[in-house]
């Protein structure tokens, strides 16, 4: 491993107000306390401040906080009972910014009835994670499920368990298509392996349902899919890119945007939100451009994979103390990875404090015997 030159640092501005030509969520992780038992299997142990610090952080930049969804976890480490308790204290955080149903929404899915076999079943599953959220005074994310998808036998049974959902709303929900890239055991989603009829009943469900849908996070990574998909929405359903590959020409031309990497890139994305707003599109890019590599890095094949790297990062830049994660998934991509997001997040100049994370690195190095 050769050596390797920082560029000269970067710092960012707080924004003093929101973006305002798009609507922007980071989605957000957990952080794990370092003395608690997270090894694979274990119920989650959270590191609560950290976690709600970061939270803070992430509002300090102006945008919203999609939490208690695979970002945060779900479904690879982090229970239901630490994810009630994720609901509850971030949407109390929020109090002290605003609005909690603005500023940050949460996963409501099925991951805590892992045998539920029928309809009727996931959809009370459903109801009780979305009771749970709107208790809590945040937005709804209707997350996809592992459970409806091992069920469901075609495009009706999805549309009978979601109808049943928008009648338990409060307000308007996101609905979330996860691809198998981000878990393989949600291929197929919406009754079709076939992404274009897939995409046909997915509409099909929006456009009965118009008044109940905010807007729908899409995580294909497929540009023009997406593109495609945004035209055929109806008037006033927003589409938020979940697109970690292409989302800078993606919110450029219209998506608003609910992604993971923005964890990780929170200031630069707020700069770069600012600049588009401003008509600045020469800025927008330059900001924008060096964080696409950094981010097909993170997320590079095993996709879901890329939680360790939004963690590796966060902690490189001083917002938790340990290189630690529920279910032990730290160790979830290799040395050589980690190393070459660490040389990518300095290129993009998301290094906050150079000294600190050279020091973290050097080592994590040092630990595996280099």
């Amino acid at each position: 491993m050769g050596a390797y030159e920082l560029r000269e640092p970067v710092t960012w501005a707080v924004p003093d107000k929101p973006p305002a030509s798009r609507i922007v969520y980071a989605a957000a992780h957990v952080v794990a306390d370092p003395l608690g038992d997270n090894t694979p299997g274990s119920p989650a142990a959270v590191d609560w401040e950290a976690t709600l610090r970061f939270r803070r952080h992430l509002w300090s930049h102006g945008l919203r906080v999609a939490d208690a969804m695979d970002t945060a976890q779900r479904n690879m480490g982090l229970d239901w009972a630490a994810t009630k308790e994720l609901i509850r204290r971030s949407a109390a955080e929020a109090r002290s910014y605003g609005d909690p149903a603005t500023l940050v929404s949460c996963g409501a899915g099925t991951d805590h009835a892992p045998q539920a076999a029928d309809l009727n079943t996931i959809t009370a599953a459903y109801a009780e994670q979305i009771e749970t959220v709107q208790s809590a005074g945040a937005g709804v994310i209707v997350m996809a499920s592992r459970q409806l998808a091992k069920v469901a036998t075609g495009p009706d049974d999805y549309h009978q368990v979601y109808g049943k959902l928008f009648g338990l709303a409060d307000r308007p929900v996101i609905l979330h298509w996860l691809g198998e890239m981000f878990d393989p055991q949600l291929a197929g989603y919406w009754g079709s392996r076939d992404v274009a009829a897939a995409t046909e009943s997915f509409l099909e469900l929006i456009h009965a349902h118009p008044a109940m849908v905010d807007g729908v996070k899409v995580s294909l990574l497929d540009e023009e899919h997406e593109v495609r998909l945004r035209a055929a929405l109806p008037e006033g359903v927003k589409l938020y890119t979940g697109d970690d590959f292409n989302y800078p020409s993606l919110i450029k031309s219209g998506s608003h945007a609910l992604l993971g990497i923005f964890d990780a890139i929170a200031p630069a994305a707020a700069a770069a939100l600012q600049a588009l707003d401003s008509g600045d599109l020469d800025r927008y890019d330059e900001i924008f451009t060096p964080t696409v590599p950094l981010s097909r890095k993170i997320f590079e094949a095993p996709t879901y994979n890329y939680k360790t790297g939004i963690v590796f990062l966060a902690w490189l830049n001083g917002h938790q103390d340990a290189f630690a994660m529920v279910n032990g998934a730290q160790s979830a991509r290799s040395l050589l990875h980690l190393s070459e997001v660490f040389h990518l997040a300095d290129q993009a100049g998301l290094l906050a404090d150079q000294e600190l994370a050279v020091r973290r690195m050097k080592a994590l190095l040092a630990v595996n015997g280099l």
